[in-house]
């Protein structure tokens, strides 16, 4: 009797679960125990008690809940992976020499993804729990959960020397979502390292952020700098920072397999056109209420306007571009002190004379501490 090649998981819930994952558009789905002993929690407390996660207090105060799944939710046996493409279709660090432009990270040039993949990721728990009545629980970003470490386990891929996931088949441009689920589903085989001896990644940090292989000090990352980190940036990083001024791709755009990565197929994570290669005038221009309708549906809008802002002028004083002056003479003006000091900071670098005469005007007008300082330590 000849052998059978059929799927020897066809009709099962693994298969339902991929098939209807393929069919919302999901372009990898990967099952992984939830319920097994990890590292990946011992791993994170040393990243938090190190302070490597900066002023991120949310990692501190939901780390328990942090370090596994099941402290998360105790009944969860198994993690289901989902990979959403946003790969940009080109290099991205070509815009860093555009230094008059805006440098946007790739995945927030388009629409928040967190709306798009929540609202396929619970299409596809709801099918599961009318398929098969376990009960599920879903998590994008948002929720204490380390999804990288899971996405590994599951075979979606492995963690590369930048801490980043990366895919054979879809380089490192993807979300991730997970739903955990009380059923006990047959796991997928988790991928091994294909990292080798390249350095890429960790050669070309601008900030040097890897103090070793594998490991990532957020403190000294850009991605963390201009959106997460509050108050001024620390002057070491500022001219490194180049024209970026929300995130951050570099290590993701020199990884090797990355070659292998597509274009991402689903239109609303296509960059806005306004959002390519914005000016940094019409940026440093942004009051609030404009700030939050330019940003309207952007991961951008989270991190407000003044922290924006405050990245743009720095932007501006690594630009070299002399007819950036008048907005940063507007600025020096601004309610927010980070971005009165930035300004400060980018004057002194784009038109020293300039700077000279501002500063006999208005240092000794500053209320603000961390201005004054800016005023005094400025070069």
């Amino acid at each position: 009797m000849p052998t059978s090649t059929s799927d020897p998981l066809a009709g099962s819930p693994e298969a339902f679960l991929k098939e209807t994952a393929r069919a919302l558009g999901f372009d990898s789905v990967r099952i992984a125990r939830a319920d097994e002993p990890w590292a990946a929690g011992e791993r994170l407390e040393t990243f938090v008690s190190e302070g490597r996660h900066g002023q991120m207090e949310w990692m501190e105060t939901t780390l328990e809940r942090r370090k596994a799944p099941t402290a998360m939710w105790a009944h969860a046996k198994s993690a289901v992976v989902v990979a959403l493409n946003y790969g940009p279709g080109l290099d991205p660090m070509e815009m860093l020499a555009e230094r008059s432009l805006g440098n946007i990270s790739v995945y927030a040039r388009g629409k928040d993804y967190h709306d798009l993949l929540k609202s396929r990721l619970k299409q596809l728990a709801r099918a599961f729990v009318s398929e098969t009545g376990a009960e599920v629980k879903v998590f994008v970003d948002t929720a204490p959960l380390m999804e990288k470490p899971l996405a590994a386990k599951a075979g979606m891929g492995w963690q590369g020397k930048h801490t980043n996931l990366v895919s054979r088949e879809l380089g490192s441009w993807f979300f991730l979502g997970v739903m955990l689920t009380e059923a006990e589903l047959v796991p997928d085989m988790a991928e091994t390292d294909h990292c080798g001896s390249c350095r890429a990644c960790l050669d070309v940090c601008p900030t040097a952020a890897f103090p070793a292989p594998y490991q990532l000090d957020a403190r000294r990352c850009i991605s963390y700098l201009t959106i997460e980190h509050a108050g001024p940036i620390p002057r070491e990083f500022r001219r490194a920072m180049g024209n970026r001024i929300y995130g951050c791709d570099d290590c993701l755009a020199v990884c090797p397999w990355n070659k292998f990565a597509a274009a991402a197929s689903e239109s609303a994570l296509h960059a806005r056109v306004e959002l390519k290669a914005p000016g940094l005038d019409e940026l440093a221009a942004l009051d609030d209420a404009t700030f939050r309708d330019v940003f309207s549906g952007s991961p951008v809008k989270r991190s407000g306007r003044n922290r924006f802002v405050r990245n743009v002028c720095i932007a501006i004083g690594n630009s070299g571009d002399r007819q950036l002056v008048p907005p940063l003479l507007r600025l020096l003006d601004d309610t927010a002190p980070e971005v009165r000091g930035a300004a400060v900071w980018a004057l002194s670098r784009l038109d020293p004379d300039r700077f000279q005469t501002e500063k006999s005007e208005r240092r000794d007008r500053e209320r603000d501490p961390g201005v004054v300082a800016e005023w005094d330590e400025a070069a």
